[in-house]
């Protein structure tokens, strides 16, 4: 796994590169010293994964991360940070970064976190997770509403919430290993749950309940 460190703390690139020197599977690239320098490197050394700082000159590594994400789509991003608030952790997950890992993490969960972005998967440090678990069931609605999400099964959940965010079925059949008939099928069924009968419907119930945040 090739990987490019980008903290505007020399002693801090210094210490993760002396931490993941211990694993044979991590490599470290590269470093920068700031957003800009980060996208830069990104584009030049094409690693898998950036490991991340939020606060940089120049350039925030939420900018860098955003921008990392639309250029280089097979470049994952750990976001490493000391910021455990919900606002940043979101704006994080919007960027494109698959990962939140906060800087009290230990050398372990570093490199399982970095395991997990590069496997294409998301990590989320366990309190960032709770969090984020907390803030959606808070936003998700009450009484009828809320029975009929219920009755949702987690892959039309999870197909929903990607057809609300643009995505088509093909573009989401890849995402979950499903044929592009299997993924209409979730979504015709999911909508006809929640009562929903065209895209504009199943935005607008996206937004009001949290599953999907406006660009605005």
């Amino acid at each position: 796994m090739r990987v490019l460190l980008a903290d505007d703390h020399t002693i801090v690139r210094e210490g993760v590169r002396a931490l993941l020197a211990e694993y044979r599977d991590v490599e470290v690239v590269g470093e920068a010293a700031d957003g800009v320098e980060a996208v830069e490197k990104a584009r030049s050394l094409q690693p898998d994964v950036v490991i991340m700082d939020l606060l940089m000159p120049r350039m925030s590594g939420l900018e860098a991360t955003r921008a990392i994400r639309q250029q280089l789509a097979d470049v994952e991003v750990l976001v490493l940070t000391m910021y455990e608030s919900d606002e940043h952790f979101f704006e994080v997950l919007q960027a494109g970064a698959s990962g939140y890992l906060l800087k009290g993490a230990t050398s372990a969960d570093l490199v399982a976190a970095l395991r997990a972005v590069h496997a294409g998967e998301v990590f989320l440090y366990p309190s960032v997770a709770k969090k984020l678990v907390g803030d959606f069931l808070t936003r998700v609605g009450a009484g009828e509403e809320q029975e009929r999400y219920d009755r949702l099964s987690a892959r039309e959940r999870v197909v929903l919430k990607l057809v609300a965010e643009g995505y088509t079925a093909q573009e989401i059949g890849a995402r979950l290993h499903l044929s592009p008939s299997t993924v209409q099928t979730h979504k015709v069924h999911g909508m006809k749950k929640l009562n929903i009968t065209n895209r504009p419907q199943l935005i607008k119930y996206a937004l009001r309940h949290g599953l999907i945040e406006s660009d605005a």
